[in-house]
């Protein structure tokens, strides 16, 4: 049995007799994680399948991420081979569990100076580019799966001209930002509460990409929405920062909101597919809860450029068949 294979690993990493694997948490892929506690002491195992995930990506980013600064995982111990790791424990407290109103601007400043420090340390050439082939693919996830799969309303002809359109515009404005290192997933859920703070989670997936993709993940997050006037402050609170830091912003704030938004629109349709796909393909079936909230980010971004008029458009149509619940601090 695998966990048991896990559980003997783990012991002879930490050279001890027997350890107890508590489960600490698991994600949209299917990857899992044990907490160890010996004494006043604990870490944490990750078990990833070889056949369905690859650690390397992990042990290679934490190293970029520690390197720069940032709080991630040490890893204490690997066995590729069967996908087993040995982490440090970065916390048992997430920022989407710590954050409500009288915490969120100082966990947000905090996030914000990681995210800054990570960005600085990008070189072309390290990690996989976040290239037009990856951002099409990722955006035909919206009419597969969102559309034809949960909603059996598959794109007709003038539907799918129109989505070929605005996806051309959508890539063409993520390619013309300048390129920064791209944690993929930075939101609260992936943030621990910890010392130095913030830990950071989750970032196999790293690219080389636009450099508003983390800010739109951290402030337009899959699982709580902020009032626009927040999320506007918190933006540009990044923005002063990453000027000042030497970063490669926009000098113009208005320019760069509207880079924020155009990106967090391509990020929004996929994300609508990719849960669609962790319903329908994975079995897990609450992901499909937090739809309305990227519908609801959406929306409002279609209608305020005329050249993302039919996307308005076409969420209007769609409108009336996503239902689920949404909340708001």
């Amino acid at each position: 049995m695998r966990l048991d294979e896990l559980q003997q690993w783990v012991s002879g990493a930490l050279g001890v007799p027997h350890v107890e694997l508590e489960r600490a948490s698991e994600d949209a892929s299917f990857r899992r994680y044990f907490r160890i506690r010996i004494a006043n002491r604990s870490w944490i195992a990750m078990d990833a399948p070889p056949e369905r995930e690859d650690c390397r990506p992990f042990v290679k980013v934490a190293q970029l991420l520690r390197d720069a600064g940032v709080h991630a995982p040490d890893v204490i111990a690997q066995d590729i081979g069967r996908g087993f790791l040995l982490l440090s424990d970065l916390g048992t407290t997430t920022y989407l569990e710590a954050l409500d109103e009288t915490t969120a601007d100082a966990l947000f400043e905090d996030a914000i100076g990681a995210l800054i420090k990570w960005q600085l340390a990008s070189k072309p050439g390290i990690l996989p580019p976040y290239d037009e082939a990856l951002l099409r693919r990722e955006l035909e996830l919206f009419p597969e799966w969102y559309m034809g799969r949960h909603l059996g309303a598959a794109p007709d002809a003038a539907q799918r001209s129109a989505l070929d359109a605005l996806f051309a515009k959508l890539v063409a404005a993520s390619l013309a930002q300048p390129g920064v290192y791209v944690h993929r997933d930075y939101m609260p859920r992936n943030l621990m509460v910890s010392e130095p703070n913030p830990g950071v989670l989750d970032f196999q997936d790293a690219v080389f990409g636009p450099i508003t993709y983390d800010v739109v993940s951290l402030f337009r997050d899959a699982f709580v929405s902020w009032p626009e006037e927040r999320v506007l402050h918190w933006s540009a609170r990044y923005w002063e920062r990453a000027k000042k830091a030497g970063l490669p912003v926009r000098g113009d704030f208005g320019a760069f909101y509207r880079d924020f938004e155009w990106m967090g629109l391509q990020r929004h349709l996929k994300i609508l597919g990719i849960f669609a796909r962790i319903h329908y393909r994975d079995g897990k079936p609450r992901y499909l809860d937090d739809t309305p909230r990227f519908l609801a980010y959406a929306r409002p971004v279609a209608q305020r450029y005329a050249e993302l008029a039919p996307l308005a458009k076409l969420l209007d149509a769609l409108e009336a068949r996503s239902a689920g619940p949404a909340y708001t601090f």
